[in-house]
């Protein structure tokens, strides 16, 4: 007897349909094609173990597995359930009749009872594309799942449940998730808070003009002065996610495994700090079984890099091209996938190998020389990429053993959100700019051109300091951001100013103050 089941394949973060076609004949051999991955090959096992201590029979017949389309590579354990299920239709312990209405996902254990698998809202977001009536998904994978409105979505602990419900012997209920209610009541939840931060006021007024336009930012100061404390910090003055945004970051991290048990929408913008050991792969993404890496995790979030010297320079060099971009293209021999990668790059770093430069009371034993050499270890073309680069001193005793807390991140939020509502406005019949950050030429020219008055000013600091002509375009964009939050329609001299004094590494001199 042949009969079909309907599974899917992850790729990227899209989900491929799969027709599972059982073939049941006079014989005793089995065989499994259709280009399946290790994973796959091994369900075999796991299937007549499940089968056996569900309470049946496997079939003592030939049977012939095509995994369809079989130009596809089949990947992963979630192939196990609708295996198992089209066997037993094929054997007829399963009424077939309404196997064409679902698709089924699942890694089954040796007692017949289900693993929660990767990837399951994709797959629920293309079986209510593709027109399926629903889909039968481990309990653990059931919340995640049920987001997709328009879909039935079962979840089950074990295969016995899906027999019964096939058979017509247990009508199982679907799952209905409030999303819009769960999503906007874990929108305001933080660990962190500015409130926490005491001192430091000019920095943390250089993470609101970041946040505000969502700039890339570089922190360089001493240990201990606060760099990782305030970092940590900035999701929770970040505009919150959109269910859109919401949709696509949780899409990502089903893909890569990275969702909690019962998890749904990702409600708060993830904040992601790789050690500075990690590999490229790690970083953007790929491997032989491709995963999003650290800066698609990072999507509409935050991606910080401590200690960023510390990092291999061929990995932070890739950084380049997606700092641009905003999305990534992993190209190999057997596949090509784009991963969305639009994130706030923010980092820290010691101003020399010792430390201790431009300390207040400890004294540096580094040369001017050690001192240049360890800030070219981030090359030209990265610190292109980053508008703002403040320097750190650290807190003097008095403001860190007063009791007065600092501002709290909710009302610096406020103000942020005000400014990006303001560019949201702006750039509003602009395909693919939502803030200053990402503004072209054009468009900086169109919204950033400062007046006479303050071009000469422009022209004077970038003569007097020495600074680089990249450095140029970057100080309009932030002085646009910073005019944004004044609530101010044109680019001011003080909005100038301010960002001029935001390109400290720019300075020719830098290193060379003593």
């Amino acid at each position: 007897m042949l009969v079909k089941v309907y599974g899917a394949a992850v790729q990227g973060l899209e989900a491929l349909p799969v027709t599972i076609e059982v073939n049941a004949s006079r014989g005793i051999k089995f065989y499994l094609v259709g280009l399946p991955d290790n994973a796959v090959k091994e369900s075999h096992e796991r299937i007549v173990a499940a089968i056996e201590n569900s309470g049946f029979e496997f079939p003592s017949r030939q049977i012939v597995v095509n995994m369809a389309p079989a130009d596809l590579r089949k990947e992963g354990s979630g192939f196990d359930l609708p295996l198992a299920i089209g066997i037993l239709a094929a054997a007829e312990k399963i009424k077939s009749e309404r196997l064409n209405r679902f698709i089924l996902c699942g890694e089954l254990s040796l007692d017949g009872s289900l693993q929660p698998i990767r990837g399951a809202l994709p797959v629920a977001i293309k079986a209510r594309e593709l027109g399926y009536e629903g889909l039968i998904v481990p309990f653990g994978n059931v919340r995640e799942a049920s987001v997709v409105n328009r879909l039935k979505v079962y979840g089950v602990n074990h295969i016995r449940q899906v027999i019964d419900f096939f058979n017509g012997a247990d009508s199982l209920q679907p799952t209905e998730t409030d999303t819009r209610k769960e999503f906007y009541e874990q929108q305001n939840t933080f660990e962190f808070d500015f409130a926490d931060v005491k001192g430091q006021d000019h920095v943390k007024r250089a993470i609101e003009v970041a946040a505000a336009g969502g700039h890339n930012l570089i922190m360089i100061g001493p240990p201990g002065s606060g760099k990782s404390m305030m970092a940590k910090r900035i999701p929770s003055i970040l505009p919150p996610l959109s269910l859109s945004e919401s949709l696509e970051t949780t899409q990502i991290h089903s893909v890569a495994g990275k969702l909690g048990h019962n998890s749904t929408l990702v409600a708060c913008r993830p904040f992601r700090s790789p050690h500075h050991t990690i590999s490229q792969v790690a970083l953007v993404g790929g491997g032989s079984n491709p995963q999003p890496g650290e800066i698609s995790l990072a999507h509409n979030g935050v991606l910080f890099c401590d200690e960023l010297p510390e990092f291999n320079r061929t990995v932070l060099e890739v950084l380049r091209q997606p700092l641009e971009d905003r999305c990534i293209t992993i190209s190999r021999a057997k596949y090509s996938i784009n991963y969305p990668c639009s994130f706030m790059f923010i980092a820290s770093m010691n101003p020399c190998p010792c430390g201790y430069y431009n300390h207040p009371t400890k004294a540096c034993v580094c040369t001017p020389g050690q001192i240049q050499r360890y800030l070219n270890k981030i090359s030209g073309p990265l610190l292109d990429r980053i508008d703002i680069q403040c320097e750190i001193t650290p807190v003097p005793f008095e403001e860190i053993s007063t009791a007065r807390p600092g501002e709290p991140s909710a009302s610096i939020r406020e103000r942020v959100i005000r400014a990006r509502n303001i560019q949201n406005e702006r750039y509003k019949d602009v395909r693919g700019i939502h803030c200053n950050a990402q503004m072209t030429e054009r468009l900086i020219q169109q919204f950033a051109r400062p007046n006479d008055k303050g071009l000469e000013l422009l022209r004077t600091a970038m003569k007097r300091l020495n600074l680089s002509a990249r450095a140029y375009s970057r100080i309009l964009k932030v002085a646009r951001t910073i005019a944004d939050l004044d609530n101010s329609d044109t680019v001011q001299t003080q909005h100038l100013a301010e960002a001029i004094g935001y390109r400290n590494l720019d300075r020719g001199d830098w290193a060379e103050r003593r």
